[in-house]
């Protein structure tokens, strides 16, 4: 039986064809994962798994409130550089930066309330929060869970700190220059009325004890006469 010679070369064709593709996918099961392909596709997939973002999850986690952290508590004064004076909270609720140095009124607590640099201002002779409400005024407060009664601590490059307000961003804590307090939404940074200087109270220290060292005598280390384990001896006398 003959065949047409069209018939045959495109037969031929067809088996070389198929004899290529089975030689390829050997190839390709040879060479495995560790191959050139291998490594592309696994190369491929770790760029697909992105590497967590520390400082993204350090900003989400200062929004919110630390409740498993311990609480810093800090004692100071807030030295305005506008008015010359210290912020105090007064019992009649009226916040001013009128106070002198060492007055009981200017002594502040400062709460910390997450783990970044937010924390919550109360006077430490009336038990009053430092807030500011939805007109930019500061207001006192007896109750400070609001996060209008939180503030972001910013040190600044010349070496003063600003307290942002956390509910109104962009409103600061401001004092004009005869102590009374200008509305956050008027406040800027770069104002000097947002600068302030932390001070202890006149008479104040720190409650924190100084840290003691204590040198321990410990024998000299030796070896024992096999070499492969190691004793403690005691010095000669």
């Amino acid at each position: 039986l003959s065949l047409p010679p069209a018939f045959v070369s495109h037969r031929l064709l067809h088996l070389l064809v198929l004899c290529l593709q089975a030689q390829v996918r050997r190839t390709a099961r040879r060479r495995g994962p560790g191959g050139p392909a291998g490594a592309a596709g696994w190369r491929g997939r770790v760029t697909v798994q992105s590497s967590p973002n520390f400082t993204q999850h350090v900003r989400e986690q200062s929004l919110v409130t630390d409740q498993l952290s311990r609480r810093l508590i800090r004692t100071y004064q807030l030295y305005s550089r506008t008015s010359g004076k210290h912020v105090q909270v007064l019992a009649n609720k009226r916040i001013n930066a009128m106070a002198e140095d060492g007055d009981p009124f200017a002594k502040l607590i400062v709460e910390t309330d997450t783990f970044g640099s937010r924390v919550r201002v109360r006077g430490a002779e009336t038990g009053l929060y430092i807030c500011m409400n939805k007109k930019g005024k500061l207001i006192a407060k007896s109750n400070g869970k609001g996060k209008d009664c939180v503030f972001t601590e910013i040190v600044l490059e010349n070496n003063y700190t600003a307290l942002q307000n956390a509910k109104y961003e962009g409103w600061y804590m401001a004092f004009t220059r005869k102590g009374r307090p200008r509305k956050g939404s008027k406040t800027r940074q770069h104002q000097r009325e947002v600068h302030f200087m932390k001070r202890l109270p006149r008479g104040h220290h720190t409650t924190e004890q100084s840290l003691r060292f204590e040198f321990l005598n410990y024998p000299p280390f030796t070896r024992s006469l096999r070499g492969s384990q190691r004793t403690w001896a005691p010095e000669p006398r």
